[in-house]
Formats: structure tokens, sequence, C-alpha cells
């Protein structure tokens, strides 16, 4: 079995994370992609209008009828900040006989120099660094990490956010039933 981990804040989860998910599971011949929303990242501030249950439910939203993507709360019912060792150690006892792969966008390449336990992460899962409009960094392990190149597909949720307090427009940029839960719930207002 291959299974593909995706974390982050999911703040919003948008169409992005879906084509980064489809193109990893698509390309490395993944059996299911777990989507893993952070309880605290350690890397990112969270708006206090937007709860953990609200970004959770915005990702359950988000794959409704998806058989390739499930959700796991493992970071969230743990109450405190997400670190990568702590998951990938989980998600390893829990598929012993798993081949993981561990999915990070382009951003985080990088910065692998500056994770909590790197050595041992990339010992315990094929690192997978997903291409990213605009980021070419080269990272200190690039030997040990597997590229994947998607298509170039430039959303992030911060200009989601800041375009939610501008009142532009955010259609396309998420699932409608997404779109309409953060308008219903004035979440990134």
């Amino acid at each position: 079995m291959k299974i593909g981990l995706l974390g982050g804040t999911f703040d919003p989860i948008h169409n992005g994370h879906l084509i980064l998910a489809q193109e990893c599971w698509h390309i490395l011949g993944l059996d299911k992609v777990i989507f893993i929303p952070a309880y605290i990242s350690p890397h990112k501030e969270i708006p206090d209008n937007v709860s953990v249950a609200d970004r959770l439910n915005l990702v359950r939203i988000s794959l409704e009828g998806e058989k390739r993507f499930e959700i796991s709360t493992f970071e969230i019912d743990s109450a405190s900040t997400s670190y990568s060792i702590n998951t990938i150690e989980h998600f390893r006892e829990k598929y012993k006989e798993a081949e993981i792969f561990f999915i990070a966008g382009a951003d985080s390449a990088g910065t692998l120099n500056e994770w909590n336990n790197i050595e041992k992460i990339l010992n315990l899962v094929t690192f997978v660094v997903a291409t990213r409009p605009g980021w070419d960094e080269k990272s200190p392990y690039e030997d040990r990490i597997k590229r994947v190149n998607i298509p170039a597909i430039d959303i992030a949720s911060s200009d989601i956010r800041r375009r939610i307090k501008e009142k532009a427009p955010i259609d396309y940029f998420l699932k409608p039933e997404v779109v309409k839960q953060i308008r219903n719930k004035g979440l990134y207002q």
C-alpha cells in the first residue's frame, strides 16, 4: 500500500491543495492521500475568528464524496503544536507495511534544515516536494527528497484571506460549498 500524507493549516483549504493531492496521488501511484489539518502550526499564525473546528469543517466539505482522499484528526486531537515527526511516527505505526510519502510544497524545500528531527523524518518516509510557481529553492537535502512536477496553480491561503478582507471575489479559488460556508459563517473577515 502507498499512502500520501498532506498536512497543513488549510486556512482555508483551496483548489491548489486539492490539485496537489490529486497530482501526487496520480504521479506517485498512491492508494490514498490523507489530509491532516494542524491544530497549531509551528510556522504559521491562524486568524482569531477561525476555529480549529471551522478549518476541519472546510476540509470535510472539500473532500466530501472523494474516494481517493480522507481526513485524519490526529494533529487536531493532540491539541498541541503539530510537528511533522509526531504525525509521521503515528502513521508509520498505524500503517507498518505501507510505503509512506510525506507531501510538502516547494516553499518547504529550502527550510528543511530548520525542521524538528528532519533526519529521522527522511528515514521514515519518502519526502515529496511539489513544484509551486515562484519557488525554486534547492534543499540542503536535495538528494533525499523526491520532486514532483504539478501544474502551476498559484493559489495561496494567505491571498484568499486577504481577498476576503478586501471583499474581493473568491469564487473559483475554492470549491463552491467552501465559499458558501465561509460567507455564511463570516470567516476571515
